[in-house]
């Protein structure tokens, strides 16, 4: 007996001596647009899943696509697909996966107006043109008839940083603008022909809030965290829509025919055909190689990316964003299945 009793003491003594299993760190950086749902996804996931440090920086798409295409992060963010010539610089190794759906909104700072503005297009494109330089203009005037416009500078605020947002952006600019498109073109980031820049997301929001007749873009959710107007946009169909996660759901149901369940996930939905639609609405993706050398760590990320695609998508609506249509899950399944180590899947151990 005293034997026995030595014997389960020196298994306890060896059990509280064993290290603790090793904890992953992922490291992934990009876009602000999908910022406030990202850090609530780790936040939440790492409650349930201990053995994993995830640590997301927000700091834009142009960074995002930037150092994940430099392998300084374990997985990048962008609201910008990445470009061809960028995928070849890297031998082809990425995958986008659409994570969750958002719209870039104009908000304003005229604190006097009760009503929520409506934009047209073309408006739009020559505010920030610099063509209209006030909120008295008779082409705002014409669309509002029945809000008291200030005689009152407009302000322009843009991203000053390299970002997806800006891409979303200009990307409807150039499709509904000529001009637009001719003279600035589409990018995460332009010569703007005006304006204060900011930085993300969070920067251009809070220029918008302190600066009084000023316009700007952001991501629906900060516009809503933050109180601030998001105005109404006359869609492709001559509808004044709303920003709202129904119209942005709206947007994205011609791009499901378009993909088909090969495609890539590149795809732009800015401008849809639909009475319902927002015009101004994107997919955000998390950018992942298609083979990594640490298999701990590709087996970590594909299951936490899993989670994202399946339970976290409840987390969407109440923070401003369009969860992704569930036809898309089995097309991200497959694309999260080619992931390697070693030249050995980590699906089966990671995700299922």
């Amino acid at each position: 007996m005293k034997h026995t009793k030595l014997a389960l003491l020196a298994c306890a003594a060896l059990s509280l001596a064993a290290p603790a299993a090793a904890q992953v760190k992922l490291n992934g950086a990009g876009a602000t647009f999908p910022n406030i749902i990202y850090q609530d996804w780790m936040l939440t996931y790492n409650k349930t899943h201990p053995d994993v440090q995830l640590n997301y920086q927000s700091i834009g798409s142009g960074g995002g696509i930037r150092q994940f295409s430099e392998g300084t992060v374990d997985f990048g963010a962008t609201d910008a697909p990445m470009k061809d010539s960028a995928i070849t610089a890297i031998n082809g190794n990425v995958l986008h996966i659409p994570t969750v759906l958002g719209g870039d909104v104009p908000t304003y700072n005229l604190p006097d107006l009760k009503e929520t503005l409506r934009f047209t297009p073309d408006v739009l494109a020559d505010i920030f043109l610099g063509k209209i330089t006030k909120w008295s203009d008779a082409r705002l005037a014409a669309v509002n008839p029945d809000v008291k416009l200030p005689d009152q500078d407009v302000v322009v605020v843009h991203r000053s940083d390299g970002s997806g947002t800006s891409f979303i952006w200009t990307d409807y600019l150039s499709k509904i603008s000529p001009e637009w498109e001719q003279k600035v073109g589409r990018g995460t980031s332009v010569n703007w022909p005006v304006g204060l820049g900011g930085k993300g997301n969070e920067g251009v929001t809070a220029t918008v809030k302190q600066t009084p007749g000023a316009i700007g873009y952001v991501e629906l959710g900060y516009a809503m965290i933050n109180k601030l107007p998001a105005g109404s946009v006359r869609n492709k169909a001559g509808k004044f829509i709303a920003p709202t996660l129904e119209s942005i759901t709206a947007a994205a149901a011609g791009a499901m025919s378009a993909m088909g369940p090969r495609t890539d996930f590149r795809v732009s939905i800015t401008n849809p055909d639909g009475d319902k639609a927002y015009p101004i609405a994107s997919f955000t993706w998390f950018l992942l190689h298609k083979q990594y050398d640490d298999a701990a760590k590709a087996g970590a990320l594909v299951k936490f990316v899993w989670w994202a695609e399946t339970e976290g998508q409840a987390k969407a609506e109440p923070l401003g964003y369009a969860p992704l249509p569930r036809q898309l899950r089995p097309w991200i399944e497959a694309r999260l299945k080619t992931i390697t180590a070693g030249g050995k899947s980590v699906w089966t151990t990671a995700a299922r």
